[in-house]
């Protein structure tokens, strides 16, 4: 993404650069996974977008992003696969809300008052919202603040169409290795891509439960659960456009108008 991304990187900077940060900017926490994405992208897939998000909000405001988090929750059968496939590197839902409250807490302990906790993995959700919430939920002041928040949420609602134009949305459960994701891949990091290895495969009725432990025949054996077919750099860039437009303005209203947009 250029070495004009780099300067926004907490572990490029010096102890002494760092600290001149904390009082005129906010700082970004990414999390991802390491989980198995088909047969055509990498394990790091959630980790990889969480940052290029991360990187593509702190150019627009100049804030510091934070080293990425890049293991996640268990990978849910019926939303990334499961447990089932090699690579799969998944955390006790206790061990990522204990990680995620200690490195808040040595954040806040900084002097940092504005962060924000940027996912890109589906089932984390949960488990970072209870750190945040364990962490500030006695605090009187308005700040120190932590805001969560993911990219798929933050999608206009002209943008599915045009992302979905060939097939159909299938819910954000379900998009996992496909178009979305692929897209963004495809953009971010076209070169990880094995474009040629995309299969159209998936559910055909995903299941309304969930069974322990896991069953290896519901998933199908590509580990994909939705078709990639039509993904490409193009929406890719049109999903993170869109979500970092809405992210950023999210961000100057919860951590004041002053926050400076960079061209």
């Amino acid at each position: 993404m250029g070495d004009v991304y780099m300067e926004n990187l907490l572990k490029n900077m010096t102890w002494e650069e760092y600290r001149t940060k904390v009082d005129k900017s906010f700082l970004i926490l990414p999390v991802g996974s390491t989980e198995q994405h088909g047969p055509h992208m990498p394990l790091g897939v959630d980790a990889i977008i969480a940052e290029k998000f991360s990187l593509a909000i702190a150019k627009k405001l100049d804030a510091v992003v934070a080293p990425t988090l890049s293991y996640g929750y268990k990978s849910l059968p019926a939303s990334g696969g499961g447990p089932m496939f090699p690579g799969t590197i998944d955390l006790k839902g206790s061990t990522l809300t204990s990680l995620v409250y200690d490195l808040l807490e040595e954040f806040i302990a900084d002097g940092w008052k504005k962060i924000l906790v940027f996912s890109a993995h589906y089932e984390n959700e949960a488990f970072l919202a209870e750190a945040c919430d364990l962490l500030l939920r006695n605090q009187k002041e308005e700040y120190p603040k932590v805001l969560l928040c993911n990219w798929w949420d933050n999608l206009s609602e002209q943008t599915i169409p045009r992302i979905f134009d060939e097939v159909n949305f299938p819910g954000w459960a379900l998009e996992h290795a496909a178009i979305t994701e692929t897209s963004l891949m495809m953009h971010f990091e076209p070169e990880l891509v094995k474009g040629e290895l995309i299969i159209d495969d998936g559910f055909t009725s995903p299941p309304t439960y969930q069974s322990f432990p896991p069953s290896k025949s519901l998933i199908p054996s590509s580990g994909c659960l939705h078709t990639a077919r039509s993904s490409s750099a193009e929406k890719g860039k049109i999903i993170a456009e869109d979500a970092t437009c809405n992210i950023v303005s999210i961000l100057k209203k919860e951590f004041s108008s002053n926050l400076i947009l960079n061209p």
